[in-house]
């Protein structure tokens, strides 16, 4: 594998064409940005057409089909199922009996065939960087939710300062030496938000030349940890996390555990002071134990491309075994927000200013890792 070329996040070098402005305030769950693809049955080769507009909410003209998006194309099937009594269990005078089981699971059955019909015709949107919500909420969460809620038994804290709307970045410490980290925290926003946000990543570009790994990272929302795609994101009025550490936290030794490494120039507080979006720092407490990491086997980082070989307790001693992470009890506390709206413009090219917000945040979130630990009573309960 050729060398990884990691971009960091705080590289403000212009790709072209990406803005900077005021983040834009979106509906909610909706992306006019989006795109749908044709089945092979629809007439077309396929490719990738953009959808048309919607009619604003308060009209009372119906949404042609194809300007849904497939939540609420489900939703109105759904309805229409119920209203008809086509799916059993759902109509008018549904008891409480036994019966009902057998009608929720038929009901689950049909949505389960409903969406494999869509991914099987191409019945789906995705946006401009290939985030497929659909798939992400009835498939992929559902696969680390299990991890989330069993194995790790992650405790949610300060969700309330998670904006409902709007654009925000959460900034996070990173360790573990495999990113679950990022994954736990993109499920923790999806599934304590009332307001039922996604959480959008910024990857290093590792994460897009490995197979299957790209694939699965862009369906979840990942995009490259630059600022120009993060400026982009912030301007649709999405949630964007970033963890500035990068491989330097996410494969620091065990031995360091908890202390936080280098943040960068700052890239991120640049970002966040053009588009005038709140900075909300972020705490993650029980990742560092996952796979604590012993030793690191350079020589063999090096032949794969990779910035880091882990050596731990149990990999690669144990084979695919030593591949498992402990079961250690997590805890992610999103902090008070830091408001960028009252600077100026031109406040992001003041680079005593950009240093100044960075230590704040890092120290932040420092603070709040002390405290995490001190309540901690165990690694594992």
């Amino acid at each position: 594998m050729a060398d990884a070329k990691v971009i960091p996040f705080d590289d403000d070098r212009s790709r072209g064409g990406a803005g900077a402005g005021g983040a834009a305030q979106r509906p909610s769950r909706r992306r006019g940005a989006g795109h749908r693809r044709q089945g092979a049955g629809a007439a077309g080769t396929g490719d990738v057409q953009p959808l048309p507009g919607r009619a604003p909410a308060g009209d009372d003209v119906p949404m042609p089909p194809e300007s849904r998006t497939p939540r609420e194309a489900r939703a109105e099937h759904d309805d229409g199922a119920a209203a008809s009594g086509a799916v059993p269990g759902t109509g008018p005078g549904a008891g409480s009996g036994p019966g009902d089981e057998g009608g929720g699971l038929e009901q689950r059955v049909a949505s389960g065939l409903a969406f494999l019909r869509r991914r099987l015709t191409g019945d789906y949107a995705v946006d401009d960087f290939g985030y497929d919500e659909e798939l992400t909420d009835q498939v992929l969460m559902s696969l680390l939710r299990p991890v989330y809620e069993k194995y790790f038994r992650v405790e949610v804290k300060g969700i309330e300062n998670i904006p409902s709307e709007g654009g925000a970045l959460i900034v996070a410490n990173h360790s573990g030496t495999l990113p679950l980290d990022a994954l736990m925290m993109q499920v923790a926003v999806h599934d304590n938000h009332p307001a039922d946000r996604h959480l959008r990543l910024l990857a290093a570009d590792l994460v897009f030349m490995l197979p299957v790994v790209n694939e699965l990272a862009r369906k979840l929302g990942h995009t490259l940890a630059c600022a120009e795609d993060a400026a982009r994101l912030l301007e649709q009025g999405e949630l964007v996390g970033v963890m500035p550490e990068g491989f330097k936290g996410l494969g620091k030794p065990f031995a360091d555990r908890y202390k936080l490494q280098r943040f960068g120039r700052g890239g991120f507080v640049s970002t966040a002071l053009r588009a005038r979006t709140p900075i909300i720092p972020c705490s993650i407490v029980g990742a560092e134990e996952i796979y604590p990491m012993i030793g690191n086997g350079r020589t063999i980082a090096r032949l794969l491309g990779f910035p880091y070989f882990p050596l731990t307790p149990t990999f690669p001693w144990l084979g695919p075994l030593g591949a498992i992470p402990l079961p250690t009890k997590w805890t992610i506390q999103f902090g008070e927000p830091i408001h960028t709206e009252s600077y100026p413009p031109e406040a992001a090219e003041d680079p005593m200013l950009m240093f100044n917000l960075t230590d704040q945040v890092r120290e932040q979130i420092q603070h709040t890792l002390y405290k995490l630990l001190v309540q901690r009573r165990s690694v594992f309960f």
